[in-house]
Order: structure tokens, then C-alpha cells, then sequence
């Protein structure tokens, strides 16, 4: 590993740890197992970047995102997606004003911290793509003047994989706008009994803010610092290409499922996650294992598999650590 360069004071990564560690412990009091989510949650918005997840109905996606919001008393917004539902419900309109004979603007709910968009394959593809646009963006056009969402802006996306009619699909250049995808599974029969105790003693009444907004900006911009090292870079870069020449990198058996690779905006992901893990780690600087722990949640979404994938039950993770194992750990 090469030498460690960073900028960052000792007093900024203890207070970057503190401010870390109070938000998983809000979490953990209030969401019962589900670890990766909440660490993927973190990670995001340490990155600023959105997250897509994925899961049947019911296993606490909406209150995950509201938790982790309550965290660092941001602005949470939910957005049932349907397929009535037009762009200005989710940016904003301009209104006529009777009275005074005035347009006026009204913004939506995307001016939040958090905005939860939920079942966002409901949606039709116009409405989609405008909130795709100010998730790139991060401004949006309302009555041909633009306007700037907030500095903490992070979508959190939920669609069910399970029932598809009445849903538009998103493609694999919307799928690529989100840094992280995450998989929710069901909970333990334990974790279920004690889901169950928490409901019951009423524990999500209790909200109290272990952080603030002004805290994220300063993880955010803590980040930014993180070293990551030439061959660290390397080692991503060559995860990300080797995605691209599976039929080279990996057994024949599991390339030809591969239909298309990862894209560049793949290998700007790992760096911004990776580093975001290694601060939640207690570290300035990326090591290998960074890149490698949140790697299915970065790549499952980007690694387009072919129609016989889908036949034969192949999933993505598998490719993904075939990929890992056929390129060597600097």
C-alpha cells in the first residue's frame, strides 16, 4: 500500500467517528437486523448519491429511510408513485393567483433531504425521467426558472420485484443513475418476535436527533479527503473493465450470461462508496475490503444479464463474485 496522504485532522475523523457511530446507534434502536441496509443507507448519503431498493412489500423500506432521516433531523418527503402520477406532482407547479392576478410557484415534495420514492416503477416513464433529471441535476425548471434542490439531497427508490403488471420498468441508464441498489430479504423468525416487541412498546414515538444537517455536510466533505491510493484505483478500474470482457476474465459458463458490463460511472461509484465505508470504519485512507463491501450493492444494478440468465436462475451476484475472484487483490 502506498504511503497514506490525507488532509484530514485527527479531530475531524473523531468527530466524523462520533457523529457515525451516534447515527447507527439511533438506527439499531429503532430497525431490528437489516445491517447492510442500514449501512448502505449511511454510505449514501456520506456519498450524497441515491439508493434503489428492492424487496417485497413490507419489510420496512419507508422506515428505514425515515429513521436514518430522524437521525440528522433532515426533511423527509414520501411520494407514492402511480401511473397517473405527472411530473409537477413531484417538482412543482406555477399556480394563478385570482387575487392579484399573479402566477406563483408552487415547489413539491423533491425539495427534501430525503425523498422516498416509493414503488417508483409504478410511475410512467415522463414522470421517471423528471425525477431522474433532478436527481442528476440536482435543479429543477418550474415555469422556465430553475431552482436549486437542497445541498443533502438523496432519493431513496423502492420497487417490488415480484408483481410487475401496471409498472414501467426502469432502464438501464435510469438503473445507473443510483450509486447503490440494495436487495431486502425477510427477517429471522428471532428478528420477527422482536419486531413485534418494538411495535409493541411503541419505540418509533420517541424521536429524538442525535445529528444535524450541517453534521452530513461535514461527513460529506470529510469523504471527499479520503485517500485512496493509486493501486486502489487500479484495482477498481480493472473489477470495473473485466465487467466488460467477461468472456476473458471469468469461466465461459457464467460470461456468456453477461450481456453488457459495468460503465464508467460504475468506477466513479466504487471510489465514493469506498471511501464512504472507510470513514464509517474509522479510516482516512481505502483499503481493498472497502471496495469489496458493498460490492454487489454497486454493481447488481449495472451488469446487464441476458434472457437465459434469467431462464436458468442466474443472478447477478454470482457474476459479480466470479469478477472479484478473477482479479488479483492489490
Amino acid at each position: 500500500m502506498e504511503q497514506v496522504k490525507t488532509d484530514i485532522t485527527v479531530e475531524q475523523m473523531q468527530r466524523a467517528g462520533a457523529i457515525i457511530k451516534n447515527i447507527k446507534g439511533y438506527y439499531s434502536s429503532k430497525m431490528v437486523g437489516q445491517e447492510r441496509l442500514g449501512l448502505a443507507l449511511i454510505v449514501s448519503m456520506m456519498a450524497n448519491g441515491h439508493i434503489l431498493l428492492e424487496s417485497v412489500p413490507g419489510l420496512a423500506k419507508t422506515t428505514a429511510a425515515k429513521v436514518v432521516t430522524e437521525s440528522v433531523n433532515g426533511k423527509f418527503s414520501r411520494i407514492q408513485c402511480t401511473p397517473d402520477l405527472l411530473p409537477s406532482d413531484i417538482i412543482g407547479t406555477q399556480t394563478f393567483n385570482m387575487t392579484n392576478n399573479t402566477f406563483e410557484t408552487k415547489i413539491g415534495p423533491v425539495f427534501a433531504n430525503f425523498v422516498l420514492l416509493d414503488e417508483i416503477n409504478r410511475s410512467s416513464a415522463k414522470t421517471q425521467s423528471a425525477m431522474l433529471e433532478a436527481m442528476q441535476e440536482r435543479t429543477v425548471s418550474i415555469g422556465g426558472v430553475s431552482y436549486k434542490l437542497p445541498d443533502v439531497f438523496i432519493v431513496v427508490a423502492t420497487q417490488n420485484p415480484i408483481e410487475q403488471e401496471g409498472t414501467y420498468e426502469l432502464s438501464e441508464a435510469q438503473l445507473d443513475r443510483f450509486l447503490l441498489k440494495e436487495v431486502i430479504t425477510y427477517p429471522s423468525a428471532n428478528e420477527e418476535i422482536e419486531i413485534l416487541n418494538r411495535i409493541e412498546s411503541d419505540v418509533f414515538t420517541d424521536v429524538t436527533a442525535v445529528a444535524t444537517i450541517d453534521d452530513v455536510v461535514f461527513l460529506q466533505d470529510i469523504c471527499k479527503k479520503i485517500y485512496l491510493a493509486p493501486s486502489v484505483k487500479k484495482y477498481i478500474v480493472d473489477i470495473v473493465s473485466a465487467s466488460r470482457n467477461a468472456e476473458q476474465a471469468i469461466y465461459k459458463d457464467l460470461a456468456q450470461y453477461v450481456a453488457m458490463g459495468a460503465s464508467t460511472r460504475a468506477a466513479i461509484a466504487f471510489m465514493e462508496v469506498s471511501k464512504a465505508v472507510a470513514l464509517a470504519s474509522g479510516r482516512a485512507y481505502v483499503t481493498p475490503d472497502d471496495v469489496k463491501a458493498l460490492a454487489h450493492e454497486v454493481l447488481r444494478h449495472r451488469i446487464m444479464l441476458t434472457f437465459a440468465a434469467i431462464a436458468d436462475g442466474v443472478k447477478p451476484e454470482e457474476i459479480i463474485d466470479a469478477l472479484f475472484k478473477a482479479v488479483n487483490t492489490p
